[in-house]
């Protein structure tokens, strides 16, 4: 009996490592795949000329603030068509609630790989990249497919859906950067939805930036401490949420505390997926 007792002991540790070994290599072989479709992207062809002459002013305001908003980022045909497949996937959103902190929807970077070729394209666009490493001064990368935060989308459509004071942590080597497009924004009432992105000023006092549809708002998530308000009922706020680093590459220490920080949008699932 009690050498039987032993055996299960090592037995149900050796079963549950070997499950999660296959479990993890078949994850890993999904997200291969869907990485090598990313080649295949039709190509988004973003006309930033117009933007490009006020590069400067807008780089030196970076520098000093980490942060900067350009309204009307996107020809309005492209912002549709990006809207469209963020509000196609509302469907397949996790849900996610953290009591005084955190309530909304999001949809993963498997499911936009998966479902959203123009979300995609318009993530790993090369002129999107140029003008991000040009605003920021550090050669800008995609991070990583195995980050569902990497390419997301966020929506607050029910009341008291917000995110708490917070910062966007970075987990990899170098400087990253969150870049954020508004999709849709607007209130059953009419003009924009009562959820608002705020920055918090060095002397404590809040911010309100100001994100009509088609804005696009680039920040150093890790050096800016932000929320979103509360919507209200009947407000719908769809955001695309990119994230862009210098160095892509991260260890095991901080992949694990990535994938805890995950589970605050994705659930448990965000620890082996």
């Amino acid at each position: 009996m009690i050498a039987w007792t032993a055996s299960v002991t090592v037995l149900i540790p050796m079963v549950a490592a070997a499950g999660l070994w296959c479990h993890r290599r078949r994850r890993d072989q999904i997200y291969s795949a869907l990485a090598a479709t990313q080649a295949d992207l039709g190509v988004v062809d973003l006309d930033l000329g117009e933007l490009s002459s006020t590069g400067s002013s807008l780089a030196a305001a970076f520098s000093a603030h980490r942060l900067v908003r350009v309204e009307q980022f996107v020809m309005p045909l492209l912002l549709a068509r990006l809207r469209k497949e963020a509000l196609s996937g509302i469907q397949y959103m996790d849900k996610s609630f953290i009591p005084l902190h955190k309530q909304g929807r999001t949809l993963s970077y498997e499911r936009i790989l998966r479902s959203a070729p123009n979300l995609t394209a318009f993530y790993h666009s090369d002129s999107l990249l140029r003008w991000i490493s040009a605003l920021t001064g550090t050669a800008a990368k995609t991070t990583p497919v195995q980050d569902q935060s990497s390419l997301s989308v966020l929506c607050y459509m029910d009341a008291g859906d917000h995110i708490g004071w917070h910062y966007d942590h970075n987990f990899y080597r170098g400087r990253h950067f969150t870049v954020l497009l508004t999709l849709a924004n607007r209130s059953n009432a009419g003009g924009v939805s009562g959820s608002r992105l705020e920055r918090q000023l060095p002397d404590g006092t809040p911010q309100t930036i100001d994100m009509p549809e088609g804005t696009l708002v680039v920040f150093e998530g890790n050096r800016v401490r932000h929320r979103v308000t509360a919507a209200d009922a009947g407000d719908l706020r769809v955001i695309l949420s990119m994230t862009y680093c210098h160095d892509p590459r991260i260890s095991r220490t901080k992949e694990l505390a990535r994938r805890i920080k995950d589970t605050a949008f994705f659930g448990p699932r965000a620890l082996w997926d």
